[in-house]
């Protein structure tokens, strides 16, 4: 079995691959992180052995991609894995802060005035230096930050004009981009009480000793708020199945039925441990519905 897509629904997935390879007569599938969008370029590219039979993503698939699978023979089952949200944080030794979407994209866009000082912004809001330490252009989670918060921030009349434009971030200093390495990210928050990173709830959730997360638009990031929606930036997360090798890549239905399963995506699985945030049940019911859909 071969796996492909996001590198942020990836760790999920090489676990329940890990788990399926020890608990069944079949191998354990191989996980390969692509990126969303590399993913779905293998997954729609045809069938057969060497085509993968699962993509992840932290997005839904787009209609360009829905058609190329058409196109190649390849059909698929969708489903909900979880729910994910990203955070924006600072030290426990700094403001804490309440922020809105289009605040955060004058903060970060490369447009316009460019402020220097987030009180520049707005006075309510501290007269530090805007500093924000931002994931890699490679990950999913930049990819979410930049349709929840970048493109839903930016001013109509720009937004009008250049959809694009709305989403480049600046690079005068004020927007950092780092890797994807947690501890460097904490001891450089823990060491500045002035800077503000971006990442996921699971992330925040193993530090929060040491950092705390701004409020979005009144609303404070949690588990709750993630699952029902209410915060903001908040993303469900996806995999692809392809019908097409149901009956021909050995184990790949019990592959399915493992990942979908309340051992495993319920509100007390193992991947509610690694910082999943389960499905509501209605919509977990639903993703078991069409496990039977092959």
């Amino acid at each position: 079995i071969k796996v492909v897509g996001s590198s942020t629904v990836y760790p999920f997935t090489t676990v329940v691959a890990e788990r399926f390879g020890k608990d069944s007569k079949h191998g354990t599938p191989i996980v390969e992180s692509t990126g969303t969008g590399g993913g779905m370029k293998l997954f729609c590219a045809g069938i057969g052995t060497n085509s993968p039979s699962v993509t992840n993503a932290s997005r839904a698939i787009k209609d360009k991609e829905a058609k190329l699978c058409e196109k190649n023979g390849v059909s698929f089952i969708e489903f909900k894995v979880g729910n994910d949200g990203i955070a924006f944080a600072n030290s426990v030794e700094g403001p804490k802060v309440n922020v809105t979407k289009e605040q955060l994209w004058q903060a970060m866009a490369d447009l316009g005035a460019r402020p220097k000082l987030w009180s520049d912004i707005d006075p309510s809001l501290p007269g530090y230096e805007i500093k924000i330490m931002t994931p890699p252009a490679t990950s999913g989670t930049r990819d979410a930050w930049v349709d929840l918060v970048m493109n839903k921030g930016c001013p109509k009349e720009i937004k009008d004009k250049d959809k694009k434009s709305c989403s480049i971030l600046r690079e005068d200093g004020a927007v950092i981009e780092v890797g994807e390495n947690d501890t460097l990210l904490i001891n450089k928050l823990t060491a500045d009480r002035e800077m503000f990173a971006i990442f996921g709830f699971s992330y925040l959730d193993a530090s929060r000793d040491k950092i705390q997360a701004a409020q979005i638009e009144g609303k404070t990031i949690s588990l709750d708020t993630i699952q029902s929606y209410e915060y903001p930036i908040a993303r469900p997360l996806f995999v692809y199945f392809k019908k097409e090798h149901m009956d021909v890549v050995p184990g790949l239905e019990g592959f399915m039925k493992a990942y979908i399963s309340k051992r495993a995506m319920g509100k007390r699985g193992y991947l509610s441990d690694l910082g999943l945030v389960p499905l509501d049940e209605a919509t977990f019911k639903e993703m078991v519905k069409r496990t039977k859909l092959k």
